[in-house]
């Protein structure tokens, strides 16, 4: 008669001879994509066979390639990235021959066009699939799926309770077209403070339902999407709150219901404070606040993108829509045609925070430059590259002061430009109000969108010579049949050396 306990030991030691064997004779073929320039692992390149074949780097800039009738064969992999570039051989073809191999690799190095850093997907599944498949450790818990997620929509995260809390809008799953539309959330460390690095990567935890999908984070009883803007966290009567603007969205464009928010620890989630007035678009929390001190005076203000809205930081102020003010340098409390600047006696524009008038921004500041009532000088949103001398018009744009460049730093997105709603600028200014210019361009994305892009201050390394800023890449907008499989409809996290010389566009230094 057969022991039991030996055949389950006989069959447990084979079992493991079998999984060191598979390890050490890997059936795939690992090709490692570098960033010449940094050596890091570049993700999102597509490499592309002869017979149109398509394979993505995972977040570590790897492939596992094990392909039926190529393995041992020669084969040409056309190579390409948004902003990176590989050699061009006589033909004008850009990419390599390689031999795949099983448990062989090779390594391609792309030379960066981008000055900001293609680091890793924050969000989606598959973060590291093709890590996984050759065996190797992912900087990450969750490596190829999390939360049942695969697409989530535009990041808005803010720091509450220590933690970095991270909400985002529509959000995919696995197993139907349709996912939820209620606000998605997780919580992470903050680096240093048991989070990792964050040029290694986000351990996020995902609020979730009982079938371990994400869940909602601002219910509302009526039909449609709850978008939210960035929160805003403050102390009121001796607690730490989390507040923010809510929008019950019909399609895209929209709003039918919008309001405040405020975030309940014992739910988990937002609840409804009060709704708002829809006639009223810009007295709010909206955009992306930074504190800013004036005449004893604390204050939060708002980037849309520009710093054009502010309202004192206490929670009376924030959840009072009369409260908000904005800044303007027209003359009237009404539109007037021609419209008027405010000046001085010397003739001197006075720019001015005003509660019974909408906020200048760029495009009526350009209109009053071409009615000659302001001359162009005298403008603080006319953003120029400083490359081209063109104008560059900014849809959306986060404000934030830089340490190391002892200066405010702006990162936007540019409406149309050479990528519709893909390419990202960078500017400095010794006022968060500007002016603001000249600007440089620091991320492209051909033919695809990267838009809501974010600065994470509370990732600065290196006294703010490190700064990281992640957005959504999606075909929306774009016009590109060809979503890049996983990656589409995520977040991606770029990182920017503020040591280039080519961001050196305004070097007066200034005061906070």
């Amino acid at each position: 008669m057969k022991n039991p306990f030996f055949s389950a030991l006989v069959l447990l030691i084979s079992s493991s001879l079998m999984i060191g064997r598979a390890a050490e004779t890997n059936a795939y073929f690992k090709i490692r994509v570098v960033d010449a320039q940094t050596g890091r692992g570049v993700p999102l390149v597509e490499l592309k066979t002869t017979a149109q074949q398509r394979f993505y780097t995972d977040s570590a800039g790897a492939v596992a390639f094990n392909e039926p009738g190529l393995m041992g064969q020669e084969v040409w992999f056309s190579v390409w990235s948004h902003g990176y570039e590989q050699s061009k051989d006589n033909f004008g073809n850009a990419g390599v021959k390689l031999k795949p191999l099983a448990g062989r690799s090779a390594e391609i190095k792309l030379r960066r066009k981008n000055i900001a850093e293609r680091l890793y997907r924050i969000t989606g599944a598959g973060i590291y699939r093709d890590t996984v498949l050759l065996g190797e450790p992912a900087p990450i818990t969750e490596p190829v799926l999390n939360g049942k997620v695969v697409g989530q929509d535009s990041s808005v995260p803010a720091v509450y309770h220590g933690q970095i809390h991270w909400f985002w809008g529509d959000t995919s799953r696995p197993e139907y077209p349709l996912g939820h539309f209620q606000t998605a959330g997780a919580i992470s460390e903050l680096p240093g403070q048991g989070g990792l690095p964050p040029s290694q990567g986000i351990n996020l935890r995902y609020f979730t339902d009982k079938n371990g999908f994400s869940r909602g984070m601002a219910p509302l009883p009526a039909s449609g999407p709850v978008w939210i803007d960035q929160p805003v966290v403050l102390t009121n009567a001796g607690r730490e709150v989390m507040l923010t603007r809510y929008s019950r969205m019909k399609g895209l464009a929209t709003v039918v219901e919008q309001g405040l928010m405020v975030y309940d620890d014992a739910q988990e989630q937002f609840v409804k404070l009060r709704e708002l007035d829809l006639r009223e678009p810009w007295r709010y929390p909206s955009g992306h606040p930074f504190r800013w001190t004036e005449a004893g005076t604390e204050y939060f203000v708002f980037a849309r993108p520009f710093a054009t809205v502010r309202v004192k930081a206490n929670w009376q102020s924030l959840t009072n829509p009369a409260a908000y003010e904005a800044l303007t340098c027209l003359a009237a409390t009404r539109p007037a045609d021609p419209p008027a600047v405010a000046r001085d006696a010397a003739g001197q524009v006075i720019w001015q925070w005003r509660t019974n008038v909408k906020p200048t921004d760029q495009k009526q500041e350009r209109e009053l430059i071409k009615r000659g009532v302001l001359r162009p000088g005298e403008a603080r949103y006319q953003l120029t590259d400083v490359d081209s001398g063109k104008p560059v018009e900014l849809h959306h744009a986060s404000i934030h002061w830089n340490e190391y460049l002892q200066r405010w730093i702006q990162i936007g997105l540019q409406t149309g430009g050479s990528s519709y709603l893909g390419e990202i600028w960078f500017a400095s200014a010794a006022s968060p109000f500007g002016p603001w210019s000249p600007a440089k361009r620091i991320v492209t994305h051909e033919k695809y969108s990267f838009y809501n892009p974010a600065q994470l201050p509370f990732f600065d390394e290196a006294g703010g010579r490190y700064v990281y800023f992640e957005g959504t890449y999606s075909t929306t907008f774009a016009g590109n049949d060809h979503p890049t499989p996983l990656y589409d409809y995520n977040q991606l996290l770029y990182r920017l050396d503020l040591s280039d010389p080519r961001l050196s566009l305004d070097v007066a230094p200034a005061g906070k």
